[in-house]
């Protein structure tokens, strides 16, 4: 393991995503999300994808300035086109948009077309709440798991997130694929060189495994059984059917370096203000949070947690003691250098 100071990691991705025609502000944008996901203990969405990021963008499949067009606007709604440009620009664009709309009509709904993967839902439900909205973020994604009953893959694991203002605890946020391990999950343990727990995938046989590399090769299962499923299959609606994007085994994922993605967005913000006295929210939020964690521990517990707390804690003390990057993400890494001339200084 390489221990990496988050400031020096952003600085790097932003150089190297600059190297390859991204402007400037995209770039640091972009970078920002991929070193939050480390600090919020997700490096399945984190360091690892830049390398990805970089060959889509090289591939010609990611066009790294496209700028959104507005190809329907109903006020309160609006449906952008995002021309394939990188998913984390375009969903913090239809993000500032709906919380625009908000202040306007009280809610704000923008559906994105033609995007590519975001990273974490959570950055950009995060920014909604972070504006005094309720937010809910919506995405679908390359095929991981068979539709319940089925044996080969034909719906993402379609992640979504919600996040609120919480008071005194700043926000609260649930971010989730629908499938029992995120696939980054996997690809991450497969740099590292780790197995996977039982139960997260099933190899191109249909057996169970516990090989990350069979895992990307097979099937991952969904949470819950036949819900996950569904979830994942409603999610397709509104980030796919619903905006006009691709949806199912039309969408292809960011370790795909020569293939359109072709993923869909749904960002939605509710004003708080619209509906209720902001700081009376923020109040009664933190009166919920408080319920929650005065609940009787379960035996082997030592703690309650609200939705995105772990983060913020994670967060907290991997900026005091620096990101831990797994041998094959720093080589990854060292290749970008080289190939962008980008100096690596990252200790």
């Amino acid at each position: 393991m390489t221990l990496a100071a988050p400031e020096r990691l952003t600085a790097f991705a932003t150089s190297v995503l600059e190297a390859e025609g991204v402007p400037a502000g995209d770039a640091a944008l972009v970078a920002r999300c991929l070193v939050e996901a480390e600090l919020w203990g997700h490096p399945s969405h984190g360091m690892l994808r830049l390398g990805w990021y970089v060959a889509r963008i090289r591939s010609g499949v990611v066009d790294p300035a496209a700028e959104p067009d507005t190809v329907a606007d109903l006020g309160a709604l609006a449906v952008l086109d995002g021309h394939d440009g990188l998913g984390h620009v375009l969903c913090a664009h239809a993000a500032n948009e709906a919380v625009r709309r908000a202040r306007e009509h009280g809610v704000g709904v923008v559906g994105v077309r033609n995007s590519n993967h975001f990273g974490m839902a959570a950055h950009f439900t995060r920014m909604i709440a972070e504006q005094g909205c309720v937010g809910l973020v919506t995405t679908n994604g390359s095929p991981a798991m068979a539709p319940w009953g089925g044996r080969e893959k034909a719906v993402g694991a379609n992640p979504w997130s919600i996040a609120a203002p919480a008071g005194k605890h700043g926000v609260t946020v649930m971010d989730i694929a629908n499938v029992n391990a995120a696939r980054g999950k996997i690809y991450a343990a497969r740099e590292r060189g780790a197995s996977i727990p039982e139960g997260w995938a099933l190899d191109a046989e249909g057996r169970p495994t516990t090989d990350p590399t069979a895992a990307v090769a097979g099937v991952i299962l969904p949470m819950g059984g036949h819900k996950g499923y569904a979830i994942s299959f409603m999610m397709d609606v509104l980030s796919g059917v619903l905006t006009g994007s691709s949806f199912a085994t039309g969408v292809s994922g960011p370790q795909q370096a020569e293939r359109r993605s072709g993923c869909g967005h749904l960002v939605l913000a509710i004003d708080v203000a619209a509906v209720a006295d902001p700081d009376r929210f923020g109040e009664r939020m933190e009166t919920l949070i408080a319920e929650m964690q005065a609940v009787p521990l379960a035996e082997g517990f030592e703690e309650i947690f609200f939705p995105g707390e772990l983060e913020d804690r994670s967060m907290a003390r991997r900026e005091r003691e620096g990101v831990e990057l797994p041998g094959k993400t720093v080589e990854s890494l060292e290749q970008l250098a080289a190939q962008t001339a980008v100096p690596l200084e990252i200790g």
